[in-house]
């Protein structure tokens, strides 16, 4: 089961690199150019638009699916390196994991912390009004 995961970790990243390359959009861009081009040899008929339905529902179908698996690990990934900055700074040890908090206890902890900002930057500017 891990090489399959390991197996599809490396595909959806190699496709998400693929899909947000410029060559990419241009290509996808061609298509639907030429499959408009060919909408008048095909009677603009229903099966000539089922086509272009079709194919587009299914390719984004399968790459949310890539998108996500790769923008999970990318945010993991993150959320690492931020907990390793926090337990080796002078951060407070109490961030580590925040991630995994519900919405209202993030917005409280953020409410907190916007507190905390607003009161150090006064002491920073009485300070430098002291110095001044």
């Amino acid at each position: 089961m891990a090489d399959v995961s390991k197996i599809f970790s490396k595909f959806a990243t190699k496709t998400a690199k693929l899909a947000g390359r410029p060559a990419t959009f241009v290509l996808a861009v061609a298509i639907v150019v030429l499959w408009a081009v060919t909408g008048p040899l095909f009677g603009f008929s229903d099966v000539w638009q089922l086509v272009i339905n079709t194919s587009t529902t299914i390719i984004t179908f399968l790459m949310i699916f890539l998108l996500q698996n790769s923008q999970n690990r990318d945010s993991e990934a993150i959320q690492a390196k931020l907990d390793e900055l926090i337990l080796v700074g002078a951060a407070q040890n109490r961030f580590v994991g925040v991630e995994k908090l519900d919405e209202k206890e993030l917005d409280k902890l953020k409410k907190q912390l916007e507190e905390r900002a607003r009161t150090v930057g006064e002491t920073l500017e009485e300070r430098a009004g002291d110095a001044g």
